[in-house]
């Protein structure tokens, strides 16, 4: 479907869906989450995590499936909690949806950084600790930088970061199995396979949140969707054939690893084997040159991921200031560089706290913070949104309808709550769980502070709009985007985006890099 003057046009196939959905789930993130995995599991069983992060994908990924192909609009979860739960809350579930992601996207871009200073003690070894925090630190200053004189060629600088990423991936699966000691790979402790074990549930728990951590950006086409050619058809596979594809990726990349290096090392957090494990592989193997192309290469893979992801991550609270749901500075362009300052500035100060956070407490507990922020308001609330939107919109089309329906639903609900119950066992006196709650606790006095300032509900009446009823394309049948223009005569806004959305300077959902991270929240 062509889009007319303004609206986006569907030209992106399974291919280019698949493609994009797996550029953004597989970045440094394998590098560093293997010996985590191996941690939380005390031994090779650790293989376990990354099969129910899949599981766990999946069954979410047929959720976004549904939900972007019944709205296929640009934006995502901002689109489909705002459908679903205008009703009865108004606007609050789109606002809480981007306070979160204020914290939840640069954290996980703090992640990369981290990443990226553990590997680069393989090069320094004797970095110290003050050392590798002012490297990092810098790395975040650059970044902002950069983006902060604004980006050209940003497709070429994301092409060009995919193919790092897959030569590292590719040498160290390759030189893993050119010395594999299958004996190694499989040798188990003794009860590793017990499951009346508590010890067992327990670190199935952390490695269930390091595995879907690793698997983030399986939804990146459905934040597409006025882009997608045939959503129904296209998002379900093109999610499906991704996570299949990474899982692959995934288990050859550790059995092979576990197959070179011996896993006790992997649980020590000052050897080789745990801060770079990619580089003890190449080195045990192919010998120390080899290592350090791979370790520059994952550094470079780190630097650019992080690049590509703060670009993203701050047109989200952009978007939806433009779109009356979020803060109005927030919605402020720079006047030469054409980018979105506050939310730039903001997401780079979030990132370097995250990345202090990180480096001095662990890569495991950041990761178990911006989980348990992702969790509330986006994972749990959008199973709870399909459910929603079949009752209260039961003419919407629906070109896709989730597999097995509900099981999908109860398989997801159950993996997340598994991911948030767990959360203060498996980082103990960190508190993840008291933090979330505390951020979505100030995100719901935030709201109702903006909400008195601009009079809406609770201050004035609900915004209540179904743009996507009985088969509506908002952003591609493209209406002229002037007032009262909705097809429930519903007031569109200014901007070319859903909502009248003023889109981002990426080439992307929101605006941003197209791969890139959040929207949605990737694995640097």
């Amino acid at each position: 479907m062509s889009g007319t003057e303004g609206g986006f046009v569907r030209r992106i196939g399974l291919f280019q869906s698949t493609a994009i959905n797996m550029s953004q789930m597989c970045g440094i993130g394998p590098f560093v989450t293997i010996p985590l995995m191996v941690a939380a599991f005390g031994g090779p069983q650790a293989v376990i995590g990354f099969v129910a992060g899949a599981v766990l994908a999946l069954a979410d990924g047929l959720i976004w499936a549904e939900l972007g192909a019944s709205l296929p609009g640009a934006g995502g979860s901002y689109v489909y909690l705002r459908q679903a739960f205008q009703y009865r809350s108004g606007k609050l579930m789109p606002f809480l949806f981007v306070w979160t992601a204020m914290l939840f996207i640069p954290l996980i871009m703090s992640t990369g950084v981290v990443g990226l200073v553990q590997y680069l003690g393989y090069l320094w070894p004797d970095m110290t600790q003050t050392q590798g925090d002012l490297v990092g630190l810098g790395v975040i200053v650059l970044v902002i930088g950069l983006l902060w004189r604004g980006v050209e060629h940003i497709a070429r600088i994301t092409a060009v970061m995919w193919c790092v990423m897959i030569a590292s991936v590719v040498l160290v699966i390759v030189a893993a199995f050119s010395h594999f000691d299958a004996g190694q790979a499989f040798t188990y402790p003794d009860h590793a396979f017990e499951l009346t074990s508590g010890h067992f549930w327990t670190g199935f728990a952390a490695g269930l949140t390091i595995g879907i951590y690793d698997y983030l950006g399986y939804n990146t086409a459905a934040y597409m969707g006025a882009e997608i050619k045939d959503p129904g058809r296209t998002l379900p596979r093109a999610i499906v054939t991704s996570i299949a594809g990474i899982m692959g990726i995934y288990l050859l990349l550790q059995i092979g690893t576990l197959g070179v290096v011996d896993w006790h090392e992997m649980t020590d957090p000052d050897s080789v084997a745990a801060q770079s494990v990619a580089s003890a592989v190449l080195e045990e193997t192919w010998g120390k040159g080899a290592a350090d192309v791979v370790t520059v290469l994952i550094l470079i893979t780190a630097f650019a991921s992080v690049f590509a992801g703060l670009l993203g991550g701050s047109r989200v609270p952009y978007d939806a200031a433009r779109d009356r749901v979020f803060f109005r500075p927030f919605g402020t362009l720079h006047p030469r560089h054409r980018f979105p300052v506050l939310g730039l500035a903001t997401m780079g100060v979030v990132t370097a706290i995250g990345f202090l956070i990180g480096r001095h407490t662990d890569l495991a507990t950041l990761i178990q913070l911006l989980t348990t922020v992702m969790v509330i308001v986006q994972a749990l609330a959008q199973v709870v949104a399909v459910t929603v939107l079949r009752r209260r919109q039961p003419g919407l089309r629906r070109p896709y309808r989730m597999w097995l329906y509900p099981l999908p639903s109860v398989v997801a609900l159950v993996g997340w709550l598994v991911i948030y119950g767990y959360a203060d066992k498996n980082s103990p006196g960190r508190h993840p769980i008291e933090w979330s709650l505390a951020w979505v606790a100030a995100g719901c006095v935030a709201f109702v502070l903006w909400a008195r300032m601009e009079k809406v509900w609770p201050f004035g009446p609900k915004e209540i709009s179904e743009e996507y009823a009985a088969g509506a394309d908002p952003d591609t049948e493209g209406a002229s985007r002037g007032t009262g223009n909705g097809p429930d005569g519903a007031t569109r806004g200014t901007g070319d985006g859903p909502d009248g959305v003023s889109r981002g300077a990426g080439d992307g959902p929101d605006g941003a890099v197209s791969p890139g991270a959040p929207p949605p929240p990737t694995a640097p």
